[in-house]
């Protein structure tokens, strides 16, 4: 297990509509240690098939502030620890689309060093692409009824998730399914050795990416 926290994001909403939720699970030595979710206020109009799949309207985030007024909580995250996120791309480019970049911020597998980047991101749709090639879909919830993940999502999403939002495409819903297909990884036999360097490096999706990794000085595990 690895001494440093790491967040798994996931977030509802567009570049169109703006994040209009936001949900975080906060993985440390293999357990979960603390989750956060909260709604947000639209930047945009919201199409009628969005409010479909993950069911928030004008209405519902009437009185929320916008996404980019909570800056400070998301660059605290990134100070403590590293995101995680299934599909982690789609994450980072919403992000990055209202902050380019979180300020300088440790670097964590380089002690003492600092950047500017809010990942790299450990990716758990990479890691089961690589991990059991060949599935027929490595959709989020489609994994989770493969491993026989749904009775612990359930009872997770239970003790943390508002009532209304314990559901596929609700953002803490889907980030602890994310989490739990991560932790699942660590407690797979033969698994139970893998170090956030290998995590991190298989997340990649290119082999440029995965070569800058191998040149950068990892020390948690």
């Amino acid at each position: 297990m690895f001494d440093i926290p790491v967040h798994v994001l996931d977030f509802e909403g567009s570049r169109r509509s703006g994040i209009l939720e936001a949900g975080i699970v906060t993985l440390y030595q293999g357990e979960i240690r603390d989750t956060f979710t909260t709604l947000y206020a639209p930047i945009g109009f919201i199409q009628a098939e969005e409010i479909a799949c993950h069911g928030l309207s004008e209405g519902v985030l009437s009185g929320y502030t916008p996404f980019a007024a909570d800056f400070a909580r998301y660059r605290s995250y990134r100070e403590t620890g590293l995101w995680a996120a299934h599909h982690a791309s789609v994450e980072e480019s919403l992000m990055r689309a209202t902050w380019p970049h979180p300020g300088e911020v440790p670097f964590h597998y380089a002690p003492g060093e600092k950047t500017h980047a809010w990942g790299p991101w450990v990716d758990t749709l990479a890691l089961y692409h690589r991990l059991y090639p060949g599935l027929a879909s490595y959709r989020l919830m489609e994994l989770v009824r493969l491993f026989a993940l749904e009775a612990p999502l359930s009872t997770l999403a239970a003790q943390h998730c508002p009532a209304a939002r314990r559901r596929p495409h609700a953002a803490l819903f889907d980030a602890l399914a994310a989490a739990l297909l991560l932790l699942r990884l660590l407690e797979e036999p033969g698994f139970s050795g893998l170090t956030l360097t290998w995590l991190l490096e298989h997340s990649q999706s290119n082999t440029h990416a995965q070569q800058a990794l191998r040149q950068t000085r990892f020390e948690l595990v």
